[in-house]
């Protein structure tokens, strides 16, 4: 997992907002003159009163400029703020927030397979909505809590200054101790936070995890072990926040005191200088006034320091997923894939999953344009990885695998996949129409194309039968339809695809023998001028390649055609017998 820095959070933060520079200068604008009117409002106050203390024989000559002053401002504060609602409320923040949404989701498209193998779904989508709301948060924190109260802060300790240096000095004092103590914690309340964010955000991949596979719960009666082990989960949130919280608690308890203490020793002071005459009633009033706002002020910077680290535990710990390096990535002059005939060739390709032996040494072999070859072998022997490697959802370890003379690392990935249909043998649809999830296989093609697709594929008679038809939802992964359903609407997307290479794994798996028949026909078909490769335990539904591979191991042990490979003693052999007359005593599918 990487390891995120403060620089990678600002870098985050800055990059947002340099999007909206206008709408971010005038919340600096606003925060500079909020920061100045609480000290001029003060000493207007001060200003009237003692214009009001000297009892003149006209009041309103006396204080009617400032009291005039003092409502202008107020109006003119006003009308700022309302601008604030416009430029920052109503334009910024909800486009800032399309636009992180866009950034780390686009981020996200375009990670490896292995990547998403070692995430919560729930938990990835959990991160990003952190980042959406989050960001703009810390934004509005920085600028309009931090800069303009330390702003204010500044100002109001001058202001103070000028009626007289002890004031100055002792808010001064309380200052520097609140920011000398919030940089002690900050580290500290960070880590606690980010800690609650990681478990806030692993509940909510556990959960999905959970109510995705509801039936595997059900049918093993897991229920209690299922709520026992989410409950962990939860108690350790709970632990969690607890220790954020208690943190909190104490930070507030300092601070909380130490308030009252500096006010305590303002108002001796302030009577003392009142009863020596030194101040006036005014500057009494303005004194008290300034203090008032100022404590007011660090408290909330107080809350917002609390929300500070929060906001920066949740853009830390949901960056630490979304600025993961891509494990396989476009080389920096790759080129479209451009399929004339379809030759696939391996050449002497190694490949290892992590920490585990290499599955494939030195692997060497030529698919011919428009063959049609079938892989057999048992489980776990490397069929799915040769034709994941052509996809190249997996990094070869070593050696080449070119398609028409191209390396498929020297292409872009996207063209990669448009030029190779595949038919996965786990079926995996959207929650959204029969329709888009058909032409999902090709986004621009016709309704009559989509229908000619689902007709090849046995779908188009149960899509009819339903109320909807094709505009029926399907569900969450396509849960709405039975296996057999799912597999037969891949496969019509897969049709209208079209590609000039076409991969079918176990296509026909959750299929009746008399649906696969009629299904089989029409993949015959689609095959046509094509090169393809196809998957299968049911050896049967191989009888027509040109070609069958069998692999053994990570090794392709036997290759020939169906009658040539039944006349070798050898694995080929064992598989079919299995099929025809019973099982093998050693290995599985």
């Amino acid at each position: 997992m990487m390891k995120i820095k403060a620089q990678h959070v600002f870098a985050c933060i800055f990059n947002a907002a340099a999007h909206y520079k206008l709408s971010i200068v005038f919340m600096f604008f606003l925060a500079i003159v909020w920061a100045v009117d609480v000290s001029v409002h003060s000493y207007l106050q001060k200003l009237i009163i003692d214009g009001i203390a000297d009892h003149p024989k006209n009041i309103f000559e006396a204080v009617g400029m400032p009291a005039m002053l003092f409502i202008l401002l107020s109006f003119l504060m006003s009308t700022v703020f309302r601008l604030y609602e416009y430029l920052v409320s109503i334009k910024m923040i909800p486009e800032m927030r399309k636009y992180i949404g866009q950034r780390y989701i686009s981020h996200l498209l375009n990670q490896s397979h292995t990547f998403f193998q070692d995430q919560f779904t729930g938990g990835l989508a959990n991160k990003i909505n952190d980042l959406v709301i989050y960001v703009p948060e810390i934004i509005q924190i920085m600028i309009d809590q931090f800069f303009s109260r330390f702003l204010m802060l500044g100002i109001a300790t001058y202001t103070l200054w000028l009626v007289n240096p002890v004031f100055a000095y002792l808010m001064l004092g309380w200052t520097v101790f609140f920011i000398i103590l919030s940089l002690f914690l900050a580290k500290r309340l960070t880590n606690l936070s980010d800690k609650w964010s990681e478990c806030n955000s692993l509940n909510t991949g556990r959960m999905v995890d959970i109510l995705s596979n509801m039936v595997a719960l059900r049918l093993f009666a897991r229920k209690k072990y299922e709520y026992e082990y989410i409950s962990e989960g939860f108690e350790e949130a709970v632990q969690a926040e607890k220790r954020l919280n208690w943190n909190y608690f104490w930070v507030w308890f300092t601070y909380g005191y130490s308030f009252v203490f500096t006010l305590a020793l303002n108002m001796y002071f302030l009577l003392k200088k009142r009863e020596l005459g030194v101040i006036s009633v005014g500057d009494f009033a303005l004194v008290i006034s300034l203090n008032v706002a100022i404590v007011d002020v660090l408290w909330q910077l107080t809350w917002q320091f609390s929300q500070f680290t929060k906001c920066y535990g949740k853009i830390s710990q949901a960056l630490r997923v979304a600025l993961q390096p891509r494990e396989i990535k476009d080389a920096p002059d790759a080129k479209p894939l451009v399929v004339k005939q379809g030759v696939i060739k391996f050449q002497s390709v190694t490949f290892c999953y992590k920490g585990i032996d290499p599955l494939f040494k030195n692997l060497s072999v030529t698919i011919e344009a428009g063959q049609k070859v079938g892989l057999v072998g048992y489980s776990g022997s490397g069929k799915t990885t040769f034709v994941n490697l052509i996809l190249r959802l997996y990094e070869v370890t070593g050696g080449t695998i070119i398609i028409d003379d191209q390396s498929v690392k020297e292409v872009t990935l996207e063209t990669l996949y448009r030029s190779i249909a595949t038919i996965p043998q786990e079926s995996s649809l959207f929650h959204r129409t029969l329709y888009e999830n058909i032409k999902y296989g090709r986004p621009e093609a016709q309704e009559v194309e989509v229908i000619e697709a689902a007709k090849k594929s046995c779908s188009h008679e149960f899509i009819s039968r339903l109320p909807e038809g094709y505009e029926t939802m399907v569900g969450e992964r396509g849960v709405k339809l039975s296996g057999g359903q799912r597999q037969r609407i891949a496969i019509a997307r897969a049709i209208l695809k079209d590609a000039p290479i076409l991969i079918l794994d176990e296509a026909t798996s959750q299929l009746d023998s008399l649906t696969e028949s009629v299904i089989q026909d029409s993949l015959w078909q689609a095959m046509q001028g094509k090169t393809a490769i196809v998957i299968a335990h049911r050896l049967s539904t191989l009888l027509r390649m040109d070609r069958i591979l069998v692999f053994n191991k990570g090794q392709i042990v036997q290759d020939g055609f169906h009658e040539d490979l039944l006349k070798q003693d050898g694995l080929y052999k064992q598989l079919w017998s299995s099929q025809v007359g019973g099982f093998l005593s050693d290995g599985h599918y």
